[in-house]
């Protein structure tokens, strides 16, 4: 199955491919495009998700530079910061 939708996944991106040039919508070609090349890499790009969670509900997240389970929170505006407790100038 895996090699079968290796060789299968060039005509997949070319599909997509011409659909976006053509301003067609392919929503279930392209979302298993994105999913076929999200299953196959070791690290995935959550920074994002994770900053988003971060700002909207006071979350922490990990860096990929420092050791697992450390957590990090950012004061992303003045109201962030004052409800923090803390000073700072932006």
């Amino acid at each position: 199955f895996a090699t079968d939708v290796g060789k299968g996944q060039t005509a997949l991106r070319e599909v997509v491919k011409l659909a976006i040039d053509a301003g067609i919508t392919c929503p279930a070609f392209s979302a298993a495009l994105s999913y076929y090349d999200s299953y196959r890499r070791e690290r995935l790009p959550a920074n994002l998700t994770q900053a988003q969670r971060d700002f909207f509900g006071a979350h922490t997240y990990e860096r990929v530079d420092k050791p697992r389970g450390e957590a990090f929170h950012t004061a992303w505006t003045a109201h962030h910061i004052s409800s923090a407790g803390k000073t700072y100038s932006l």
